[in-house]
């Protein structure tokens, strides 16, 4: 039986201490990049949640060896892949419901010279185009088709195999910078990447990747230099905790009124993230590498000098990231003070402001890309409804509004959240909430 919904108690301030899990965004990068060799390549502080669990099946399709060593610790040795999998029934609807899916593409192409992949899912939160990834390909000398009917990309090598080459990706994309340095860190000859993505989990690929006997040079800068090279070796691979499980955690002290401490959280790997929640108002105090946020009473949204209203915008790193929009949103719903959210880079991430407002929440959407909140200091505390959850962030972001309102909320297609944060009612009701899953 699928249990499918939280029914969720709130109204009650949380206390204790939260682990981050290991990186969602992190570890379907580094999955995928066990491709790249036929030697075992070890992975530890990989999340149990539902999209990396759903590539590794995908792996184990292709013929993977995906052996779990310890809870969170997983040891893949891809030395026999089966290439024929990737026109099969089962791998074009199981890739298709996954937007990760499109990682595999980059190692397919390099080591096996093809790749097969159905036009991915994911979540709804606007237009999510992968021509950069294609592009790339492209000026590596790769042949690209795209079957319209049936919704189908095709990938293959050159006879002379892929030639390194100057790109200029035109856009920051995370996954298209992490797909195409898996291609040409096996491709003939010198690749230069400008305008490359250089989020922490990019960084992370990157080393590991020279770990495993990639040349690559600039990691953490926009500019990357990569020397292809005949083959890659095994390696071990630890996963950063996850920043945007972190940004929700310190929202949902701060809406509920709790004391919570994050432990281990890779502080010097967070950006300006903890920045941008004291704009908040809210108090995050650091010792060593935890974040302790303590119960307030009330927190203030900064201005800016001037005094207008504060603006807080995603933008690539080493900007604020855009997955964390949705909580920042409903974070200040219940802060002293009005913010301008502008959600620049997805134009319908902020949709699900209506259940916000549902609640009781004070809200603006100005166009799809931006909303105003008006922060109700609490003297309004959101009430308790039933909802169902759009994607993954706005459905953490629905699950915090839902533990710090008063009464009984139910949030429909759970699943959602489970996506992308592991065990999220469990762990939550260690410290004090009240989550059930029906």
């Amino acid at each position: 039986m699928q249990f499918d919904s939280f029914e969720v108690i709130g109204g009650q301030p949380l206390k204790g201490e939260l682990q981050p899990q290991g990186a969602k965004n992190e570890a379907l990068q580094i999955v995928s990049a066990v491709l790249l060799t036929n030697e075992p390549v070890t992975v530890s502080n990989i999340p149990n949640i539902l999209d990396v669990n759903k590539l590794m099946e995908l792996l184990q399709g292709l013929g993977v060896t995906v052996e779990r060593l310890s809870e969170d610790t997983y040891r893949f040795c891809a030395g026999t892949v089966d290439i024929a999998y990737l026109r099969s029934d089962e791998f074009m609807r199981d890739a298709q419901r996954l937007r990760g899916s499109v990682m595999l593409i980059g190692p397919l192409l390099a080591r096996f010279g093809r790749a097969t992949l159905p036009k991915p899912g994911g979540d709804k939160i606007g237009r999510r185009r992968l021509d950069t990834h294609f592009l790339g390909f492209q000026k590596l000398g790769a042949e690209f088709k795209y079957d319209d009917e049936k919704d189908v990309y095709f990938v293959e090598q050159p006879k002379e195999g892929l030639q390194g080459a100057h790109l200029h990706m035109d856009e920051i994309s995370v996954t298209g910078t992490a797909n195409i340095v898996m291609a040409a860190v096996l491709a003939k000859g010198k690749t230069t990447v400008y305008n490359a993505a250089c989020e922490p989990y990019v960084q992370q690929l990157c080393r590991m990747l020279v770990r495993m006997g990639a040349k690559i040079e600039g990691i953490g800068s926009n500019q990357l230099l990569i020397e292809g090279v005949e083959g890659l070796h095994g390696t071990e691979h630890r996963c950063l905790p996850d920043m945007i499980e972190i940004g929700s955690f310190i929202g949902l002290a701060a809406m509920t009124q709790s004391d919570i401490t994050i432990k281990n959280a890779g502080i010097e790997h967070l950006g300006i993230i903890p920045y941008t929640f004291e704009r908040l108002g809210i108090q995050i105090n650091r010792n060593g590498d935890d974040l302790h946020i303590p119960a307030q009473e009330h927190y203030e949204i900064h201005t800016f000098i001037d005094g207008s209203i504060l603006t807080i915008y995603d933008a690539p790193w080493p900007g604020f990231t855009p997955d964390l929009m949705s909580i920042v949103l409903v974070t200040a719903t219940q802060a002293r003070g009005s913010v301008l959210v502008h959600q620049k880079m997805f134009e319908s991430r902020l949709f699900f402001t209506d259940k916000l407002i549902d609640m009781g929440a004070q809200i603006i959407l100005c166009d799809p890309h931006r909303a105003v909140v008006i922060g109700l200091d609490r003297r309004y505390p959101l009430r308790g409804i039933e909802m169902t959850s759009p994607d993954i962030r706005a459905g953490q972001a629905l699950l915090i509004a839902a533990l710090s309102a008063k009464g009984k909320s139910v949030i429909h297609n759970a699943h959602q959240i489970d996506r992308g944060y592991q065990h999220i009612d469990t762990r939550l009701n260690a410290i004090g909430a009240n989550i059930t899953r029906i």
